[in-house]
């Protein structure tokens, strides 16, 4: 005899969604390395690239965002853990878009505001892009 158990059963993240999760993060943290290169060399371009890279974090972030809206108007028993990571990314989209605000001032003005919040935004990122790629099963033993 055999038992079979009935788990949830929890469907990755579509490839399209990973792909810009994962890009999210990695041009956010070109954005803070440029941050932390102009803090050490005073450089003015290297804002200019902290600038751009964070624009394009947001339009990557931002599409992630509308495909975690659409998976969580398709989950079913996963959506507190979905939830959360729609929420995550939400927190990390605004705080970037702020990031993007402050590195709009003068070159002068960016540091350290900037610094700080791209150091955050990065570890959201992180934080989101882990919650979406992995295959962890809340509460399930395996």
């Amino acid at each position: 005899m055999t038992a079979t158990v009935d788990r949830p059963r929890q469907r990755p993240l579509h490839p399209v969604n990973a792909f810009f999760v994962s890009a999210t993060v990695t041009l956010f943290l070109g954005a803070l390395l440029s941050d932390l290169a102009y803090a050490t060399s005073y450089q003015v371009q290297w804002t200019n690239f902290a600038s751009w890279l964070i624009a394009a974090g947001l339009l990557f972030g931002g599409i992630t965002l509308v495909f975690a809206l659409v998976g969580l108007r398709h989950a079913d028993r996963r959506g507190g853990r979905y939830l959360l990571y729609g929420f995550i990314l939400l927190a990390t989209w605004v705080l970037g878009f702020i990031n993007a605000l402050i590195h709009a001032k003068d070159v002068w003005a960016v540091m350290p505001e900037g610094l700080i919040l791209s150091a955050i935004v990065l570890l959201l990122a992180c934080v989101a892009a882990w919650m979406g790629l992995s295959n962890l099963r809340m509460g399930v033993a395996t």
